[in-house]
């Protein structure tokens, strides 16, 4: 055959050794998941967008979540809680603190052990108390109260119901997400918006929960893409695209709560977005939904992998594996650590206080609001400290940070561990701005003039991600 060659084994050669089992990544040991409504009440403050004309919201597309994962090698250890809930981003560290804070006293619970994860909606409530005097403010601070609450509740369900179980992981792909940001055609500037001419990243991870009897009990997706299809025009308060994912999986799944984990999706998008639909929100969904069920639908059993068993002579030689039983890892390692960022030229509260006392316009604003928060947050020093939380959780790797990394970092982690699932997490325990790489920053571009991190943010936070994850790996091989 042309272009072939074809290779023998020479009369009394060596034959090379079996290849090495395949399987799917894991974390053996007890392993707990429960969901809480956070729906907050119709006619709170919710105006995230600046063109947005109207401040509260009119009803509800889909309710709003908090679905909690705890893991433990033993009922007696102290666990590692992650949750996902439903919203977009913290406008101040106060409060951030306020119901995170909360939740660590409450439960004891160290600090490195802890990821509050947003999903990143851009459709949910204000989580400002600073705004208590704007149009349905006043339903802010009892939301916040409830929300530390609903924290608490979630977490303890989910420790009472933990059971032995396996959590496994699989790569695999989605089209729904896409480079946003695009060359302005009639000036010299980058508008938020589908470009078709840049790849984006299409990465999709699924984590996938069973108990002793091979029944699933929690899924993981893992993916990045803002939830920005509902916008502007909104009256609703949704989960955005996240919504109709979760129901598409569950129904799979019996039911088993799925948690979705916003991945650095700094400059990835849905392509059909800022519109009032929610169908095209749902449709999203959808596509990302089926993506994840294709990835799991492709996952061996659990606690299973694939040996070789051998040639069989046929009209070819056959290649034969065989199912076998699996050890899992039951390593669990957590560690909180900070990265400086240096700050770019940012006006100072004063100043910042001055231009919002004589602006007029609504969209400028709210703008100047935003960044004046984002000014008290960061501090008004030359460089600003921020915290990274790094999880070993068997053969997997989790990486959560406060802020909007662009898909580099996630590409970047993935390739230096390649051999292990590792699972990059945005808007983590707060939220300060973005995350672009350097050579983006000459370039006339929302998240370069949002941000407060001057240029090689990025890249030292891959950095130290990567230390980090390396140090976790190396106490693991000392034990």
């Amino acid at each position: 055959m042309a272009g072939c060659r074809w290779f023998r084994l020479e009369a009394g050669a060596m034959p090379e050794p079996p290849p090495s089992p395949f399987s799917h990544p894991g974390f053996q040991g007890c392993i707990g998941v429960a969901r809480d409504d956070i729906t907050p009440p119709v006619g709170i403050y919710a105006r995230n967008w600046g063109a947005a004309t109207q401040d509260t919201a009119e009803g509800v597309h889909r309710p709003l979540t908090a679905t909690a994962l705890t893991l433990q090698q033993r009922p007696e250890d102290a666990p590692l809680v992650l949750i996902s809930l439903d919203l977009g981003w913290w406008r101040s560290y106060r409060d951030e603190w306020y119901v995170r804070g909360y939740l660590l006293e409450t439960l004891d619970l160290p600090p490195e052990r802890v990821m509050l994860a947003f999903t990143h909606t851009h459709a949910g409530p204000v989580l400002c108390r600073d705004d208590n005097a704007k149009s349905g403010g006043d339903l802010i601070a009892p939301y916040l109260d409830f929300l530390r609450e609903t924290a608490v509740h979630v977490v303890q369900s989910a420790l009472t119901n933990a059971v032995p179980a396996t959590l496994e992981w699989r790569y695999g792909r989605c089209g729904l997400a896409a480079n946003r940001d695009m060359p302005d055609r009639e000036r010299p500037r980058f508008v938020c918006g589908f470009n078709p001419t840049v790849p984006a990243d299409d990465t999709l991870l699924i984590g996938r929960v069973t108990g002793s009897e091979d029944e699933c009990l929690a899924t993981l997706v893992n993916y990045a893409c803002h939830p920005t299809t509902l916008a502007w025009q909104n009256r609703l308060l949704s989960p955005d695209f996240v919504g109709a994912m979760r129901d598409v999986v569950e129904a799979y799944t019996g039911q088993a709560p799925c948690l979705f984990l916003q991945g650095a999706s700094g400059e990835l998008a849905p392509r059909e977005q800022y519109t009032a639909d929610a169908a095209i929100a749902d449709a999203h969904g959808r596509e990302l939904g089926f993506a994840a069920l294709s990835t799991l639908a492709g996952m061996l059993p659990a606690r299973t992998q694939l040996a070789g068993a051998g040639v069989i002579e046929s009209g070819a030689p056959l290649a034969l594996w065989k199912r076998e039983p699996k050890t899992v890892s039951t390593r669990l390692a957590a560690s909180k650590t900070e990265v400086e960022f240096p700050l770019q030229s940012l006006p100072t509260l004063a100043e910042l206080d001055a231009q919002i006392s004589v602006t007029s316009d609504r969209t400028l604003k709210e703008r100047l609001a935003r960044k004046r928060r984002i000014r008290e947050g960061v501090g008004e020093g030359a460089s600003a400290r921020m915290p990274i939380w790094s999880w070993q959780v068997g053969e997997a790797l989790f990486i959560g940070h406060p802020n909007e990394a662009y898909s580099q970092l996630q590409t970047e982690l993935r390739e230096k561990f390649s051999g292990r699932p590792v699972v990059v997490i945005n808007v983590v325990n707060g939220h300060y701005g973005y995350l672009p790489p350097s050579a983006l920053y000459e370039a006339d571009l929302y998240p370069v003039w949002q941000t407060p991190f001057g240029r090689g943010s990025l890249e030292r936070l891959q950095e130290t991600c990567g230390e980090a994850a390396r140090l976790l790996l190396s106490l693991r091989n000392q034990t």
